[in-house]
């Protein structure tokens, strides 16, 4: 992975991709959506990595959406593909749902960690995480129906699901913004903190989530997710059947084992 357009890092057990064009508002190009779902796929199959935190560089956006000068017109055919990037784009059916988290196979817990601008289609990544801390500044909007378009990476589906139906459709249908309190209260983000204070937070959660079990965590994130929609007790199969993957792990051995050892559980994903 270069750093010029999207930095991917690992240490202990958490991965980090930082969408890297600050002076575009972190916009996303041909190039960064293919590298983005490198990254999140990269993540996924390596077993060290236990947690995500994914954040936009600088202090004025995690994400602006589709950049408007390049990702969209090629994907409304206003433009020919120019390089590979855009021809990967366009014909890679795994490039689109990968890196909007869309696909379904992303069963690692993921931290948003928010300065800035997050609307379009940063607002629509940001759905497909599961812990969201904001900075004060930040800002969040549906904007595409302004545009002539609509959400189609995840939103349509994941905000009314996330959030009270008639908030969800009065953000994507006004397209307007709102901040980060309102975004607080109506449980759109976890946490609202100070901007130098947000990828810290982050940081400290993902090494909290990352000391648990990882096969644990991944049941529940896999479970809560499928189970959105279902009857309780088509729900409720989906959890015995997590129950039965999890009590069978060495790790569910080791986590009550260390209790009673009084020593901190060694957890291998195993």
């Amino acid at each position: 992975m270069t750093a010029e357009v999207l930095k991917y890092e690992k240490q202990e057990h958490i991965a980090t991709i930082t969408l890297n064009r600050p002076e575009a508002r972190n916009a996303l190009t041909p190039e960064m959506l293919c590298r983005l779902a490198d990254a999140l796929s990269d993540a996924r199959l390596d077993e060290a990595v236990r947690v995500v935190i994914l954040t936009g560089a600088g202090d004025k956006a995690f994400c602006a959406g589709g950049d408007l000068g390049s990702t969209l017109p090629l994907l409304t055919g206003d433009r020919l593909p120019q390089d590979d990037w855009d021809e990967r784009l366009l014909n890679d059916p795994e490039v689109m749902p990968v890196s909007s988290l869309c696909d379904g196979a992303m069963n690692k817990p993921i931290i948003a960690a928010v300065n800035g601008v997050c609307v379009a289609a940063g607002a629509e990544l940001l759905l497909g995480t599961d812990i969201r801390i904001a900075s004060h500044e930040s800002r969040f909007a549906w904007p595409e129906v302004q545009r002539g378009l609509i959400p189609f990476a995840g939103s349509l589906a994941r905000l009314p699901a996330q959030l009270p139906y008639c908030r969800a459709m009065e953000l994507m249908l006004t397209g307007e913004a709102i901040d980060a309190q309102k975004a607080l209260q109506w449980g759109l983000v976890n946490y609202v903190v100070h901007g130098p204070e947000v990828l810290p937070l982050a940081e400290r959660i993902a090494r909290r989530i990352a000391g648990n079990a990882p096969l644990a965590a991944a049941e529940i994130k896999k479970t809560a997710v499928d189970s959105i929609g279902l009857s309780r007790q088509e729900a409720f199969k989906l959890e015995k059947q997590a129950y039965r993957r999890v009590m069978a792990t060495e790790d569910a051995r080791e986590g009550p084992r260390a209790f009673m050892e009084k020593r901190a559980p060694v957890y291998r994903g195993k």
